[in-house]
Formats: structure tokens, C-alpha cells, sequence
């Protein structure tokens, strides 16, 4: 197996780096590694002090490497979006080029314990439903850009115990202590106050996004048979069927997911519950035509 391990020079990525190449991860075994690094050019000589640190790291050690810079804030603005989105857009993006163009089987990506946790509680904050309740897969499967985390079940506490027990070095993120950032203010404000309450937190919350992933997977089978009677070939929703169905107020939500906002799902779902006729109302980019929900 050829997998491409994503190295920022961090603590985290060097960890699975380190392990990877010993063969000590799942993954490792009988597998051909290389390494790629992106350099978003947001942190001037601290980013670039990264990739060298990366650079350094793959020669000792005979790795193949590949090397991308980015201009990341002008991306962000050209695409009206977050820098931590458009970070996010770039690095998927070539790493699945370079999957496509070099045969790699998969990406390895550094996300721990601590950061499927974190990801779990954003995701409520943001409003994500069932399966943002699921946390981050082990292996997506997806080509070809497969992203594999070997680190799922490995706590910060533990990576970086051991990187101090090997005597190994890494880089140190200046953003990573700036709350400014949402992950960054949960982990440094609410997680500590998580570990008080139960020291055992991150696997009490591992065990829930498992029986969570289970029960998404119970409510897409009944999403997608819902789909099949309620969303016409022209895509509109027949609203009457949706009704007929026990837990219609679920499937308003997934039908209009990613278009209609908690506002408008609301007024739709009161509309709905009063029973009264709703031909050429607007709810977001919908209207009601003879009892159908169509785009705009």
C-alpha cells in the first residue's frame, strides 16, 4: 500500500510520521510511505522554518517528499471564505492530485483523540445534525483521494509522552495558543473544564460518536426510502407524502438540507403543522406550488 503522509512539522504529524516509518501503526505494515507538506504562507518565517524542518526530517531519513506553497488568504478572498476553509480547500485538493498522479493508495492525516472530540462539539455548536454527531472516520474508503487517521484513538497527552520518551523534536504552531480561533478557545477554555468533570472524557465521547455513527446510519436507510416517495423527478418535495411519514419533521430537514436555514425550516415546519393551504408561499429559495416544495 502507497500512502502519502500529510506532515505540517507539528507534534502530532511528526508522531504519526515516527510511527508510521517503524511500522507501528495499522497502517504500516508492509506499506511504501512518502510525505507531503503544504506551506500556506501565513505565518512568514515560521512557515517556512516548517517546511525546512520538514525537509530536514525526510532526507535523514531517504523519505520522498512533495512540497506545495499556497497562497492562502488570496484563495480565501477570491472564494469569499474562511482561512481555515480555504487551508482546508487547498491541501484536500492537492492531495488528491497527487494521489491521482503519483498512485498513492490513501492520505494519512494526523487527527488524534483530542481532535475528534473537538470536532464533535463544534459540530453542535454549528447546528450539524446526525451525522456531524458521527465524529471523523478512521478510513473514508472515498478514492481517490482515501483519507485514512491512524490516530483516532490516541490522546495528545499520550503523542506527546512518547515524543518526549524518544527524544524527538517538532514544531511548535504560534496560532495554535490564539483564541481568536473557535478549536482553539474550546480546547484551551472547555476542554480542561471536560477533564474535570470526567477524566475519561475522551473515550466516553468515543464510545458516543461510535453508537452515534449507528444511529445515522439507521437514519440514512430511512432517508433514503422516504426519498424515494417524497422527492419527485423534477426534484420538487410532495409535502403531503413527506407528512404521511411518522417523523416528517426529519425529513423536511434532510430534503432541505444545505438550502433552507433554521429560520426558514422552522416557518416551513409551522406551516406545515397548521394544516392551512400553502400555495405561493416562500420559504428561502422554495415555494409552494399544489402542494409541491420547488426551488425557486
Amino acid at each position: 500500500m502507497k500512502i502519502l503522509l500529510a506532515v505540517s512539522g507539528g507534534i502530532d504529524s511528526m508522531y504519526m510520521a515516527e510511527r508510521s516509518l517503524r511500522g507501528d501503526l495499522s497502517s504500516s505494515v508492509d506499506s511504501e510511505f512518502a510525505v507531503a507538506h503544504c506551506n500556506f504562507g501565513l505565518r512568514g518565517e515560521e512557515s517556512d522554518g516548517d517546511e525546512k524542518f520538514v525537509r530536514d526530517w525526510c532526507a535523514a531519513r531517504g523519505v520522498r517528499l512533495f512540497v506545495r506553497r499556497f497562497e492562502t488568504s488570496a484563495y480565501a478572498v477570491a472564494h469569499g471564505i474562511s482561512i481555515e476553509m480555504a487551508a482546508r480547500e487547498l491541501r484536500y485538493a492537492w492531495f488528491a492530485e497527487l494521489c491521482s498522479q503519483e498512485g498513492f493508495d490513501a492520505v494519512s492525516v494526523a487527527h488524534n483523540a483530542d481532535d475528534n472530540a473537538e470536532t464533535l462539539l463544534l459540530n453542535l455548536l454549528r447546528g450539524c445534525g446526525s451525522r456531524g454527531l458521527r465524529g471523523m472516520s478512521a478510513d473514508s474508503g472515498e478514492f481517490p483521494s482515501r483519507i485514512i487517521r491512524p490516530l483516532l484513538g490516541v490522546s495528545r497527552s499520550e503523542i506527546r509522552s512518547w515524543m518526549d520518551s524518544e527524544g524527538l523534536s517538532w514544531r511548535e504552531d504560534s496560532t495554535n495558543t490564539d483564541t481568536y480561533y473557535k478549536r482553539n478557545k474550546l480546547r484551551s477554555k472547555v476542554m480542561p473544564v471536560f477533564a474535570e468533570i470526567n477524566p475519561s472524557y475522551l473515550r466516553t465521547l468515543a464510545a458516543d460518536m461510535e453508537r452515534f455513527a449507528q444511529v445515522d446510519d439507521i437514519a440514512e436507510d430511512y432517508y433514503a426510502l422516504a426519498a424515494q416517495e417524497c422527492i419527485l423527478p423534477d426534484g420538487a418535495i410532495d409535502l403531503k407524502k413527506v407528512v404521511s411519514f411518522k417523523h416528517w419533521e426529519y425529513l423536511l430537514f434532510r430534503f432541505t438540507e444545505g438550502r433552507l436555514n433554521a429560520d426558514g425550516l422552522l416557518r416551513l415546519k409551522k406551516s406545515v403543522e397548521s394544516g392551512r393551504p400553502l400555495g405561493g408561499k416562500i420559504f428561502g429559495p422554495y415555494k409552494v406550488r399544489k402542494g409541491k416544495l420547488r426551488l425557486i
